[in-house]
């Protein structure tokens, strides 16, 4: 019991929530943003698997670790922009399209992979992004180094989080894209152009799921294989329904999951030999399908959500 209350007192596992809840925020905002507007995008997985490679394959060719963001963030967009034109133009399925845009993706990654970087015993390495200690902050007793010594993309994860928050539920973009997956009709009735607002929709979120993705290899690890995202995209899927498609919940969501996940390869490495480590591994999975069982019941799901949309249809 004593092991269990210095586990969860320790300063490094509260950091390690913040890491490993940082791409689940970014695929999280991404997958929610394309709900809110009407659109399920299970493309996520693939996108994120994308991001990743292409984020780490231009930092190392010599691009920086920013840049390499902004391209993993760009290629998530031309995703979305294929997915929203199957989806929203043409009105097909939204289940079979983004199965597709993810097997797609997610082989397209591994063979750029291998096309540009040759095999080898050791794969190349690039200097990943460096924890950034906030000065006056990093230095307080257990919060300093828990929360306040982490990487740049984790603070733009959070602050992209609150920003959402804010234009979902507080500016006129926010209402149309609210409007939009609700019901998209009485959207047009209003001035809104529904297909436009579910394309930026789409593309936007899609380019926060790479960005997710990329997280990964230029912050968390430092080289990319190709399955490294290890099934964060369809969590993120599940997130949304436990944040009942809202931002903050959503943040709230992924850090429960990361320290679902952070506590327990803590209990492994504390009862080593005395319990099978695969029970370890399926208990953040476990009692993440717990927690969305009981929230999913009270969510309220974007009524035009998975629906085509044709204007004078009804």
């Amino acid at each position: 019991m004593m092991q269990l209350f210095d586990i969860i007192g320790s300063a490094g596992l509260w950091a390690a929530i913040l890491r490993i809840a940082t791409p689940l925020i970014f695929g999280t905002l991404g997958a929610l943003l394309c709900e809110r507007a009407g659109v399920l995008n299970l493309g996520i997985e693939g996108i994120m698997t994308f991001g990743a490679m292409i984020g780490w394959l231009s930092v190392y060719h010599g691009a920086d670790l920013w840049t390499g963001l902004l391209i993993a963030g760009i290629a998530g967009g031309v995703f979305g922009l294929l997915h929203a034109s199957l989806t929203v133009t043409l009105g097909l399925s939204q289940h079979v399209s983004g199965l597709g845009v993810t097997l797609f993706a997610s082989s397209f990654s591994y063979y750029v992979f291998r096309l540009i970087v040759p095999l080898a015993n050791t794969p190349p390495t690039i200097v990943p992004f460096q924890p950034i200690a906030i000065p006056g902050l990093s230095t307080l007793p257990f919060i300093g180094p828990a929360f306040f010594t982490q990487t740049a993309p984790t603070y733009l994860a959070i602050i992209i989080a609150l920003l959402m928050a804010y234009i979902i539920f507080r500016t006129p973009v926010g209402l149309a894209i609210r409007m939009t997956g609700e019901n998209p009709h009485a959207a047009e009735a209003q001035g809104v152009n529904p297909m436009k607002v579910r394309y930026g929709a789409v593309i936007a979120g899609s380019a926060l799921m790479a960005i997710g993705g990329a997280f990964l290899t230029l912050s968390a690890f430092n080289s990319f294989f190709p399955t490294m995202v290890q099934g964060r995209g369809w969590i993120c899927i599940a997130l949304v329904v436990f944040a009942s498609w809202r931002p903050g919940r959503a943040l709230f969501g992924a850090l429960l999951f990361a320290f679902f996940d952070a506590f327990q390869l803590r209990l492994q490495t504390a009862l080593s030999g005395l319990v099978p480590y695969q029970l370890f591994l399926m208990t953040p999975y476990i009692l993440s399908i717990a927690a969305l069982a009981v929230m999913a019941r009270r969510a309220r799901v974007p009524q035009a959500l998975m629906q085509p949309y044709r204007r004078g249809e009804r």
